[in-house]
């Protein structure tokens, strides 16, 4: 069986050590079910289909159903996976994830559609049996993220969200060896930032809907845009009708990185301010620059992003930085650096690589190389939580906070204040102008959960 070779790769290549260290955390009883996890996936597109992938690497399962409004997409992505299989029989192709979970009793679902279907794709997943791993922030609106939350808690499913710094291993390190060790002393700021140029900005004219694309479905309970092209990638990610713009899709990762590291829950204030300030000429209506300050006692957690000019320091353009008393600590997603204030010798680490463990990640098409190790820890957090009936390293909670907290930056920026959210009353603490924000209104006939 293809999975026994890949467990072998695993426990005896991976990552210096790093893989038995974690396995021992969990045991190994997960890699000995009798049966297969029975898969399904909803959003067949670039992530989706890689999330998948890292699960076929380190888990045993059968891809049963996958789903998708795009049929050539749905397609190529059922012969990619009967090809990794080695299987005979491609899954079943569904377009409407209704009627995929429906007819299909499925252990796993894995969830990669835009952002404003994660809400509704993994509550109807919950509710049909199936344990979630789903795509970050968790969702567009923050009820529905508390909606989510709920929905995972009340049918006692494991929620898993794809923030998988929590399982990068370069950033466990610096975790245990800078800032569990004490050597940043008292930490009073962090500061983040992403300053790559990836908001998609154009003007291209209103199309037909190609006959293989169910513009309709794919809008859903969001606000139908004149169709202009396939939204696929970066194109959808422009529009705050489906995202929460750069803070929700980058900044999300590193806030949540932060308070991992520093075990931080809920933020007590949020305020933030941007907008479109330079790159005008194009439809996108997602902010090209912003900042949000994440207020903890005696601790401010600062986000930066423009997508246009320079990043302030080169070598970090998408990272963190800790300042604590005795000195700071850098990280992203390649590296990490501590220097000390004073005397002292820097501490560095860096990315893990499996090419030579996994070479058919060599062939994936627009793999991310540098964070495949990460997404199958991630992958194996999630397996053991479900086999052991324990919360998983990003448990829906720990995505819900994240992602919540990033939308109510973009919504203190839209209503020029500051913002204080009682997770509790699941309002914005006298500001009722603000707390209706925290709903957004579906299209008909969806409904909000």
């Amino acid at each position: 069986m293809r999975f026994n070779i890949q467990r072998r790769r695993f426990l005896k290549n991976s990552s210096a050590g790093l893989a038995m260290a974690f396995l021992g955390d969990y045991g190994l009883d997960l890699f000995h079910r009798p049966d297969k996890w029975r898969v399904g996936l909803i959003g067949c597109g670039w992530y989706g289909k890689s999330d998948l992938f890292k699960l076929m690497q380190v888990a045993p399962v059968e891809v049963i159903a996958i789903c998708d409004v795009d049929r050539h997409m749905l397609e190529e992505a059922a012969q990619l996976i009967q090809d990794r299989s080695g299987s005979n029989s491609s899954p079943r192709m569904y377009e409407d994830f209704r009627e995929m979970l429906s007819r299909h009793e499925l252990d796993i679902v894995i969830i990669g559609t835009p952002d404003h279907w994660h809400a509704l794709n993994m509550i109807e997943a919950v509710k049909s049996g199936a344990h979630v791993y789903v795509q970050k922030p968790t969702s567009v609106g923050v009820l529905e993220s508390e909606t989510m939350l709920a929905a995972a808690r009340k049918y006692d499913r494991v929620v898993q969200v794809g923030t998988q710094r929590r399982s990068t291993p370069h950033l466990i390190e610096a975790k245990e060896k800078i800032v569990e060790a004490g050597l940043l002393g008292k930490i009073a700021q962090v500061e983040m930032c992403c300053y790559y140029h990836m908001r998609a900005n154009g003007n291209p004219d209103v199309k037909e809907v190609p006959e293989f694309f169910n513009y309709d479905l794919w809008t859903g309970p969001a606000p139908l845009r004149p169709y202009d092209r396939l939204p696929h990638r970066g194109w959808w990610r422009t529009f705050m009708e489906y995202s929460n713009g750069i803070i929700g899709d980058m900044g999300v990762h590193m806030f949540d990185t932060v308070r991992w590291m520093l075990d931080l829950g809920w933020p007590e204030l949020i305020f933030s301010s941007g907008g479109i300030l330079v790159q005008k000429d194009g439809k996108s209506n997602t902010p090209d620059t912003q900042t949000a300050v994440f207020e903890y006692p005696d601790l401010k957690c600062v986000w930066n992003h423009r997508s246009w000019g320079h990043p302030a320091d080169p070598e970090y353009p998408w990272a963190f930085k800790i300042f604590g008393e005795k000195g700071m600590l850098a990280g992203d997603v390649w590296k990490y650096e501590y220097k000390p204030y004073g005397e002292g010798d820097s501490i560095k680490g860096e990315v893990v690589y499996e090419r030579e463990e996994f070479p058919e990640d060599l062939e994936e098409k627009d793999i991310e190389l540098h964070t495949a190790p990460a997404t199958r820890r991630q992958m194996l957090d999630f397996v053991a939580a479900i086999d052991q009936g324990k919360k998983p390293v990003a448990d829906i909670e720990e995505g819900h906070i994240s992602s919540a907290s990033c939308i109510l930056a973009n919504i203190s920026m839209e209503v020029g204040r500051t913002l204080k959210y009682d997770p509790n009353r699941k309002i914005i603490t006298g500001d009722e102008e603000a707390t209706k924000l925290l709903k957004r209104e579906y299209r008909e006939p969806w409904v909000h959960p």
